[in-house]
This record gives C-alpha cells, structure tokens and sequence, in this order.
C-alpha cells in the first residue's frame, strides 16, 4: 500500500513537463513515473517503491520508509532525511548533494559509484554498505556506525569521521587525504595501498588493521594505538608523526609533530631539504685584443 501521510508538494510527473503539487493514495508500486520530489513528506511508506532517477530537491523525508527501494541514479539535493530507514535500498550511482542523512539506517544498502558533497552522515547507521568507487567529499560522518562496509577504491577527500565504529571495514586503495579519523575504531579495517595523506588520525585505535603499503605522509598519529595494527613499517613512520602517547608495533618509532597540526608547516619537523652549495664565480672575461703595432716607413 503506498500512502503519503503529509502532503508532498512540487510532485512532478514524467509524463509532464512541469513541477505540480500532489497528495495521493495509489496501490501502484512501481513509482517510476515520478519523477521530483519537494515538499513534506514525513513519515512517507516508500518501501520497495521503484525511484530510479528519482530528483529529491529540498525535500523533507524525516523518517521515511525506504527499506529495499530502487534509488539508483536517484538525485539528493539539500533534502532532508534524517532518521529515514534506507536499509538493503539500492543507491547506487545516486547523487547527494548537501543532504541530510543524520542517523539514517543504511544497513546492507548499495551504494557503490555514490556522488556526495557535504552530505551529512552523522550516526548514520552504514553496516556492511557498499561504498566502492563513491565520491565522498567534505562528507560528515562523526558517530556513524561502519562496521563491515566497504569503501575500497573510495575518495574520502576532507571528509569527518571522527568517533565512528568502522571495526572490520574495508579502506583499500581508498584516497583518503586530509580526512578526520579522531577517536574512532578501526579494529581489524584494512588500509592495504590507502592513501591517508595530511589526514587526522589522534586517538584513534587500529587492533589488528592492516596498514600494508598504506601512504601516511603527513599524517598525525597522536595518541593513536597501532601497537596492534599490521603491514606496518619504519619507512612509512618516517612521513608520519606523533606524540608520546602513540603506540606502536615493537621496534617503530614515529618523530614528534611538536605541536604540528595536520599538513600544516609539516616542513617545520620533517627533514629539510639540504641547501645547495653556492654556484662556482663565473670564469673572468678575456683580455682585450693588443693594438695593433704601427707599420714602419
């Protein structure tokens, strides 16, 4: 049965040219003729509904029912979702721009080739969802759950994932610069080949995960545990820094940040580059020709 409790306006139709306003009750499941989406719609049953390519624009769909709905290529755009239920939904190739999904469940959904900027995650629910190939920028992720979800090959460029329980997720060849991992747990994540340049990792514990050929230029391990993380070695710690508080696999060894923040004035404690020795003086000019003797008479 597909019900909107509260009325959605700006509904437009795909055998229409225009936005209009809408409030229905319809036994229809497949919902693949509309086609955007405003307005109120709190509470909305979507469950299962087909809403491919689907243009969500500063729409309000707190807690909505979504679990298992077709949203590929679907559009989010500065709408509202926040504790909406997205579990075993089908995202994937979806836009999310601006959006709000605070402590949305996204629980087993698809969501690979994902294309967000800003969007909002935080206590997001993301267990076991596939995030292969997304784009994930300056994305707020701080609490959420990501325990099991798969970001291989992710670009997770400034994103905010401070505080999150990502025990067993999977971060390989992921590009990871500039991004905030304070405080969370990484227990048994894998890194393999990551690139975490200039990224955040202070406090953040890592058991068992594996670091192998992972880039941590300029990141920041204060207080961070790897006492238990693996595929760790002394050349990848040399681009890295830390604090007395940073724990490490016996026999490593990280250089104190001395109050560096991030990739800011990094060059102040890494090595710097030696200075070349001065140029040699330029060879002196040749000697004027003689003039030429007077003839004799």
């Amino acid at each position: 049965m597909f019900r909107f409790g509260a009325s959605i306006a700006a509904l437009s139709l795909s055998l229409l040219a225009m936005t209009g306003q809408a409030q229905a009750a319809t036994e229809d499941r497949d919902v693949a003729k509309l086609t955007s989406f405003g307005g109120t719609c709190a509470n909305c049953d979507l469950a299962g509904r087909k809403l491919m390519n689907a243009k969500f624009a500063g729409a309000k769909f707190v807690k909505a029912i979504l679990i298992g709905a077709d949203l590929r290529g679907a559009m989010f755009y500065g709408s509202d979702f926040g504790w909406a239920d997205l579990s075993r939904a089908d995202l994937r190739g979806a836009e999310m721009r601006g959006a709000n999904f605070t402590q949305a469940n996204f629980t087993d959904a698809r969501m690979s080739g994902v294309e967000s900027s800003g969007a909002d995650f935080t206590q997001a629910i993301l267990v076991r969802v596939d995030l292969s190939a997304a784009e994930m920028h300056g994305v707020k992720m701080s609490g959420a759950n990501l325990q099991r979800a798969r970001f291989a090959n992710v670009e997770l460029i400034a994103a905010n994932l401070s505080g999150v329980n990502a025990r067993d997720a999977d971060f390989s060849n992921a590009d990871i610069n500039h991004a905030n991992f304070q405080g969370g747990r990484f227990d048994g994540a894998v890194f393999r080949n990551a690139d975490l340049t200039g990224s955040n990792l202070r406090g953040a514990i890592f058991s068992g995960a594996d670091f192998r050929n992972a880039d941590l230029s300029m990141v920041t391990l204060s207080g961070a545990d790897l006492s238990g993380a693996r595929g760790l070695d002394q050349d990848q710690l040399d681009d890295a820094c830390g604090d007395g508080g940073t724990r490490l696999p016996s026999g490593l060894t990280v250089r104190p940040c001395n109050g560096v923040r991030g990739s800011q004035q990094f060059m102040l404690w890494r090595e710097m580059p030696k200075v070349p020795s001065a140029a040699p003086a330029p060879p002196a000019p040749p000697a004027p020709p003689k003039a030429p003797k007077a003839p004799k008479w």
